[in-house]
């Protein structure tokens, strides 16, 4: 018999908090985390703003200074994420640091879940680009004998997922996942397929990013993507006539994914139960997706049919959203032919990345974050700064400045990267039984 999966634990650090309860809330209340970015100089640079995580001191988030030192800053992102997830799951993983901690305080403190049946689904789009930068900067300019041992170590982008394992414990199974945008919802797709198939118990299952520095924003301006609107409000506008490109953003959210008799057992408590995984290649174009959106369409349709949902009932779409012109035309209309005209009408659909800005490999956990809580509160986030639709975006995108109630029975979350990766992932609101 198959077995279910379901939603235990969030962390995150992004643009709009530094952990979970607070990223959510500004999610609910319409705040736009995109601002004029600080992280360096911009004088030389077309574009301005950037979706950049806020006030972040790693110091007062657990990790050591030396940890501060040695790690890449998507490392420890990650790391951080990871720690909120672990503590808000309640998961003691046998032969942990925390659960050592924990018994020295509580000598009735015990395991919770083997160490060998929690796997480790962590990836990064573009792992340690910051350390790859600064260190071939060093070789070039003082010799190769200045180059940081750590510099391998921190600039490869399985990298975190590796951390966060040796963090936690977690001696399961291991898959650092790269497809650019769709990295992370590729992750939280392939844990639920472990843990569905009995592989394990419980995964740490996100994504992470530190890309809001001078490279990353000159390479992603020259390939004309990002937008060069200097007014941090109006940047990010998914599905608006007006709408120039996407905003870089950054951060990690990390959610700890578990085998729901497993949760029931320790009196875990249940954000969303996850239901179905669409992975699917457009074979097209290594930028664009596919203008007849037979990629993103058969994608959606596989999430849809594993999890045994209605598209025509209760449907929430946090939808990739970018804010291109190619990439919203084109989910538009992948959804009609995905769920139907009917369906696509009827569903309530927005893009959260008018917020929170387009964390890269780290985005489709933090919209599958959004898609669980939004579950279990039955609310709907807005597409702020949709103001003019496009013609051809005409769904309900959700156009406003803050959450509005709904009855929700499931949600669709959907992600395209680069190289034509696409990636869907279906949740349910969880019922108690």
């Amino acid at each position: 018999m198959e077995r279910r999966v379901v939603i235990t634990g969030i962390g995150a650090v992004t643009p709009l908090g530094n952990d979970a309860p607070t990223s959510w809330a500004a999610v609910k209340e319409g705040t736009c985390g995109i601002d004029l970015i600080t992280h360096f100089d911009t004088e030389a640079y077309k574009v301005k703003v950037a979706a950049e995580v806020k006030g972040f001191d790693p110091l007062e988030h657990g990790l050591t200074k030396q940890e501060l030192r040695r790690n890449d800053p998507a490392i420890n992102y990650a790391l951080v994420a990871s720690d909120e997830a672990v503590a808000d799951a309640g998961l003691l993983i046998e032969g942990s640091a925390r659960l050592a901690v924990l018994a020295e305080e509580d000598e009735n403190a015990q395991a919770n879940v083997a160490a060998e049946r929690v796997g480790t689904y962590v990836g990064s789009g573009i792992g340690g680009f910051s350390t790859m930068i600064e260190n071939t900067l060093k070789c070039h300019t003082d010799g190769p004998r200045k180059v940081s041992p750590l510099m391998i170590p921190n600039m490869i982008a399985n990298m975190p997922c590796g951390a966060v394992s040796i963090r936690h414990h977690a001696t399961g199974p291991t898959l650092p996942v790269v497809t650019a945008c769709a990295t992370s919802a590729h992750e939280i797709g392939e844990a639920f397929h472990a843990i569905k198939l009995g592989q394990i118990d419980a995964a740490l299952a996100g994504g992470t990013e530190y890309s809001v520095i001078e490279d990353a924003i000159a390479g992603f301006t020259s390939c004309m993507a990002l937008s060069k609107n200097p007014d941090p409000a109006t940047a990010c506008r998914p599905f608006d006539a007006e709408r120039d490109g996407f905003v870089s953003g950054e951060g990690s959210v990390v959610l700890v994914l578990e085998e729901l008799e497993h949760a029931r057992a320790r009196g875990a408590k249940v954000y969303a139960e996850i239901v179905g995984y669409g992975n699917t290649a457009d074979a097209y174009h290594i930028t664009s997706p596919d203008p007849h959106a037979d990629g993103i369409a058969r994608c959606i349709r596989m999430a849809v049919e594993e999890g045994g949902v209605k598209p025509e009932e209760g449907l929430y779409i946090n939808a990739h959203g970018t804010s291109t012109k190619l990439n919203d035309t084109c989910e538009t209309a992948g959804f009609k032919l995905a769920l139907g005209e009917e369906a696509a009408r009827a569903a309530h659909i927005s893009s959260t990345k008018s917020m929170h800005g387009h964390m890269l490999g780290a985005t489709g956990a933090m919209e599958a974050m959004v898609c669980a809580l939004a579950l279990k509160e039955g609310v709907v986030p807005a597409t702020i700064g949709l103001t003019t639709p496009d013609p051809e975006c005409d769904l309900d995108y959700t156009p406003g400045k803050q959450a509005v109630p709904a009855e929700l029975t499931w949600a669709l979350s959907t992600n395209l990267g680069f190289g034509g990766h696409n990636a869907a992932l279906a949740f349910k609101k969880y019922v108690e039984d």
